[in-house]
This record gives structure tokens, sequence and C-alpha cells, in this order.
């Protein structure tokens, strides 16, 4: 078995892959990625790999005014010919219905490839048009600021719910770190609280695999695990834009997405941190206002997360509170509280509960035999994925990102709610989920102070 642990990215893309002792095949269908100063004239190069000759550019205004001078000068020389859709706003897109319903109407079927210029909706509905067309997709990425440019799913929200879609992944990646470097600094920092979320996704991946048996590799955690390190080290530069962090950071996202499609789902990228961000956002549809920026918003959740670690450690793990738990365990009043966390939505996530059997007393009494005999490995994780919430504030600070969920405007309402409903946004092991298992959500919620 090839050890591809501490490959190049580039080396991750080798065609074919790789078989695991993990006893899977990971492969990463990206057949050609440049990150760095200058990488947009290399455009003319991927639409070669590709094999492709006219692409359809979608973009929004604030993206177009980021990179079209410097995309539109080679698609010129190149004798390049596009067709492009470009949304005549620069308000944050909603990666929903009416965006997806807007790009399909632009489609041009003359072209053979699908251009993201743009980040994270305009990307993620890109793949998603592309598969629908079936031709390639690939990316100009204009921002550092998440890391969905190499995962093979798309962030959505159907029905004021939040959806990850598999529709495979680009199969062109370009960064280029001239364009990426002037991005707002908020989106430069939604970069930095999405690479710090994987301390939390590796660890939540190793207890998931402990007690509900989700498939984890190694060799995959070690790869975020390197990039993380790389780009936490040097978070202190990320104000100066210092081209060369905003490269690593863009590197690792992209990275992460790879880890993504080789695991066959996000368990190597997120964790409890990215359902705070994903209530807050289902909250926001809900009452007709908008969130802050995903990777944002996933920074403040990695801040609650590392403060809700330190409780978990503390804690002495109770069988017969947590069996009594179950017994008493009233649906009505989960179901009613559910319909006031989640409003509209709520009927979709009790649906989706039931078919999973989520809160069936069969399958939580053996998580629950999983977690106490157990519980010293679940204490090892922990020490060995998280760094002290003392480094993780050190490296948010440094950075000049926002930490606190009063920074946006989240009120403690808000925070309670957000932790106590995302073990039911979707069939996902999170800290959260081991808490309720526990007997403790709920309580531990009444008491945490997320400011």
């Amino acid at each position: 078995m090839v050890d591809f642990s501490n490959f190049s990215t580039e080396e991750l893309l080798t065609p074919g892959g790789f078989d695991c002792d993990c006893g899977y095949h990971h492969e990463a269908p990206v057949k050609f990625l440049k990150i760095g100063p200058g990488a947009v004239k290399t455009i003319p190069e991927a639409l070669q790999a590709l094999g492709c000759k006219k692409p359809y550019i979608v973009c929004d205004l604030n993206t177009k005014k980021a990179a079209w001078d410097k995309v539109e000068p080679v698609l010129k020389e190149a004798g390049i010919e596009y067709s492009m859709f470009c949304f005549n706003t620069e308000k944050r897109l909603e990666p929903n219905e009416e965006v997806m319903g807007a790009i399909t109407f632009g489609f041009d079927k003359s072209c053979d490839v699908v251009m993201a210029l743009g980040s994270g909706v305009i990307n993620d509905n890109c793949k998603i048009i592309a598969s629908i067309a079936n031709i390639p997709c690939m990316v100009v990425g204009t921002a550092p600021s998440m890391d969905g440019y190499a995962s093979n799913s798309s962030a959505m929200v159907i029905g004021g719910l939040k959806f990850s879609l598999y529709h495979g992944m680009p199969a062109a990646i370009i960064c280029d770190t001239d364009i990426m470097k002037d991005a707002p600094m908020r989106m430069l920092w939604a970069g930095l609280g999405d690479m710090i979320a994987k301390y939390v996704a590796i660890c939540e991946w190793r207890i998931g695999a402990l007690v509900v048996g989700d498939p984890y590799c190694e060799k995959i955690a070690t790869l975020v695990r390197r990039s993380l390190d790389k780009v936490t080290s040097a978070a202190d530069k990320l104000q100066t834009r210092d081209p060369e962090v905003v490269g690593d950071i863009a590197e690792g996202l992209v990275l992460s997405g790879i880890a993504m499609s080789f695991a066959g789902n996000s368990r190597p990228a997120s964790g409890l941190e990215h359902y705070f961000s994903h209530m807050w956002e289902m909250m926001a549809l809900e009452r007709g206002g908008e969130s802050d920026l995903h990777g944002i918003q996933v920074g403040v959740g990695c801040y609650l997360t590392f403060k809700l670690y330190e409780q978990i450690k503390k804690i002495t793990p109770d069988r017969e509170k947590a069996l009594n738990w179950m017994k008493n365990f009233d649906a009505a009043k989960w179901e009613a509280e559910t319909h006031r966390c989640f409003g509209s939505v709520a009927p979709g996530i009790i649906a989706a509960a039931a078919k999973e059997k989520r809160n069936d007393p069969e399958k939580h009494a053996k998580r629950v035999d999983l977690i106490i005999s157990n519980w010293d490995k679940i204490l090892k994780i922990i020490d060995e994925e998280m760094p002290t919430f003392e480094r993780i504030m050190e490296i948010m600070t440094v950075s000049g990102m926002p930490i606190r969920p009063a920074e946006l405007g989240v009120s403690e309402e808000d925070v309670h709610d957000a932790l106590c409903a995302s073990r039911d946004i979707r069939d996902k092991y999170l800290s959260s989920t081991l808490l309720w298992d526990l007997g403790l959500l709920y309580e531990m919620a009444e008491n945490f102070d997320g400011k």
C-alpha cells in the first residue's frame, strides 16, 4: 500500500488514486491544479487538460470585479470563446433553488465546461449544473474562504434546510494568490476559520468511528493535520495579507476538499463547529435575515466548541443517568422544541430522525455501552487532536478575526438553540450527540457560557 500521507497536493491527484490499508480506495479526480501568483495564466492549459474549448463562466459583481481584469486578457490572448452569466448583485448569494435556477436558465448549451469564477456559493452551484449537463467543472478561486474548492459535495439550502449534495468535484482548480490576497479581510478570516475547524473534525471523526463505526482513515487525517499545522503556525501574518500565508491557506483548503473526496464524506473537514454555522444560517433564512460568511461563523463555532470540550474533559459518564435519560425521553417535547428551533423545516427534521431511528432506545443503549467502555480512549483522542482552548484563542486573536458570537450579532439564545439542535440536523456523530447520549446535552447547554 502506498503511504500518501506525506505526498504533495499535486501527488495526491495521481490518476487512479490509491488503495489504502483502511480498506478503501481513495481518489480525487482533479486533472489540473495550480496555486500561486499568476495562476490564472494557466487557464488555457487547464482547458486543454480537460479537453474543453468553450467555458460557461459564472460569477457575480464582486467576483467579476476581483478577477475579471486578470482572467479576460488570458482568454482573449488564447482566442478562447466563452459565455458568461453574472449575477447582477453585490449582495452575498444564498446557495438555494433561486440561485441554482438562474444559473440553469442562463446556461449556454454550446459550452463544454462550467467555469466558476468565485468561491463558496458560486463554486457549489457550478458543480451541480456541470453534473446535470454532464460536462466538466472548473473553478478560478477569488478568495481562500472555504474548503469546497476540491470537495465532491455542495452545501445547498433546499426548502430552508441545509444539505450536502454530492455531485462531484471540479476537474480543474486555479487559485491565483495575486487575486486571493486582495480579497476582503473577512473572507481571509473565513478561510482561517474553516481551517481551524479541522481540529474538531478529526477529533469527532475518530470518536464517531469508535462509537458508531464511521469508516476512518489515519492517512487522510494525517494529511489534514499537516496542512492545519502549516496554516495555524503562520496565522499572525494573515493581517498583512502575506501572499505565502494566503497561498498556504488556499492549499490547505484545497487539500481539505481532497481529503473529503478521499473519504467520500465531510468527516475530515467538519464537526460541531460547522453545525453552529448551519444552525445560524437556517435561523437567518427562517427569519428572513442574513447570516455572516460561513467560515466566519465556523470560526466562532470553533471558539464555542473548544469551550465545550473543556467541559467534556471533566465529565465522568454515568450509565444509569444516560439510560434513565432515554427512558424518560419526551418525544412530544422534543418535537415541539424542534419546531421552535427549525421553524418551517422542522417536519423534514423529524421525519429524517424517525427514518434513521436516531432516538431509538436500543441503538442509544448500544452507544452508551461503547462510550462508557471507551471513555479513556475518547479522552485520549481529545487530548491528541484538540489544542488547548488558550492556544486556539491565541491563533484567532493574532489573526484579528471575530471570535465571540456577540461580534456577529448572535444572541445567547441562538447559541443555546444551535447547540441543542445541532445533533438533529443530520445523522452525523458530533460532540453534541455524545452529550445527548449521556443525557447531558440540554443540561450542559443550559449552563454553557457562550460569551
